[in-house]
């Protein structure tokens, strides 16, 4: 006979009543009908069947760490619970050189992340992973109850470190072992292209993406008359402040757009320096793996009429968020304010809708370049 396992339950029941507080205390939060009272019954009555009834002893850390996943994760998809080993990459100082497998991927609650970018010559396309994928595992640890940003973060290593992915693939489970590399080069590098002023690919919103733009771009834009191309097609990590800073080349504009937080405050986003750059035409171009600071640098140029946008629907997850530690070495990463543009359109939960839609069966830089055409001619 099995002894009695009290110990067990006291982090399940501490954590869940906490939970419970948590939610009850913000009426805004709240979805169930139940009383207080009856939640906590449920609550009692889980636990018990927990202690008493469950097969095998459970595992604290990790029966915890689920619990804290649904939690979190179910409040928006960035939002998330980090554990020890997701806080040391969200922390690290340059987030921009941890290694990578090159893909972004789109997760939201209750589905698996569905790739929706695969990097060039990264390991994830070497590997032949492919935009529609899934993935249901990282190293053998279902991604389910993860979120975007915990998805995102294990992927991420300080070294290249190998990582193992299960995905689906034309309704096929395939196991693949991916060699992490570093992701980025240059945040920014410029081509030319008859008929424009050239097409800029950004690799990344990190901090220094303005700057390098300034340095190894700006001297190569000969013809201000003729369009730019911003190409922000995988542009899926950076900072707010960095799309600021591009932002501020093109336009002047002291309300650009605000961070909407808890109780109506609204966090002014300002772009209060003269443009360096603020006449040359431009078009920018989208795709499902535009995300987040790019979605905030695209959205605010069209909003405030100095660009067309050329390509597909992006994520929506224009937001702010702040990173709190805990005292166990783990933290919550918490959305804490939604970008929402000068027009008053929302960006977090939308995302940015293109000007001219782009086919997708028709996504490399020549289909782009001529359906971009037809906006030269009118810019």
């Amino acid at each position: 006979m099995k002894s009695p396992r009290p110990r067990i339950i006291v982090p399940y029941a501490l954590a869940a009543v906490s939970a419970l507080l948590f939610f009850w205390t913000r009426p805004s939060l709240q979805s169930s009908k139940l009383s207080p009272a009856q939640e906590f019954d449920i609550l009692r009555t889980a636990v018990r069947h927990i202690r008493n009834d469950y097969v095998d002893e459970a595992h604290p850390d990790r029966t915890m760490e689920g619990a804290f996943q649904g939690l979190v994760g179910s409040l928006d998809p960035m939002s998330a619970y980090l554990n020890t080993g997701l806080m040391a990459k969200a922390t690290a100082a340059r987030i921009d050189r941890l290694y990578d497998v090159g893909l972004a991927a789109y997760k939201r609650t209750g589905i698996f992340p569905v790739v929706v970018g695969v990097a060039e010559d990264s390991p994830a396309e070497q590997a032949g992973i492919k935009p529609g994928d899934t993935v249901t595992a990282v190293d053998d640890r279902s991604t389910l109850v993860w979120s975007y940003n915990e998805f995102r973060f294990a992927l991420k290593e300080a070294g290249p470190k190998p990582v193992k992915l299960r995905l689906i693939q034309k309704n096929a489970t395939v196991e693949k072992t991916l060699e992490r590399a570093l992701p980025y080069s240059d945040p920014v590098a410029w081509s030319a292209e008859n008929g424009t002023a050239g097409v800029v690919r950004f690799a990344h919103l990190f901090s220094g993406t303005a700057a390098a733009f300034e340095t190894a771009v700006l001297p190569k834009i000969t013809d201000r008359t003729k369009p730019l191309i911003l190409d922000l097609r995988g542009c899926r990590e950076g900072e707010n402040g960095e799309a600021r800073a591009l932002i501020n080349l093109f336009l002047k504009n002291p309300r650009a757009g605000t961070f909407d937080r808890k109780g109506g405050v609204k966090a002014v986003f300002s772009c209060p320096a003269e443009p360096v750059l603020p006449d040359i035409p431009l078009v920018v171009w989208t795709d499902p793996a535009t995300m987040g600071p790019s979605e905030i640098f695209a959205a605010v140029l069209r909003d405030l009429k100095r660009a067309k946008i050329v390509g597909t629907q992006t994520a929506g997850l224009a937001a702010e968020q702040k990173l709190f530690p805990l005292e166990t070495g783990d933290g919550l990463l918490l959305t804490t304010g939604e970008f929402v543009l000068a027009s008053g359109g929302k960006v977090f939960g939308k995302g940015v809708t293109p000007d001219l839609k782009i086919d997708s069966d028709k996504t490399s830089r020549r289909d782009y370049l001529e359906q971009s055409k037809g906006f030269f001619r009118g810019l």
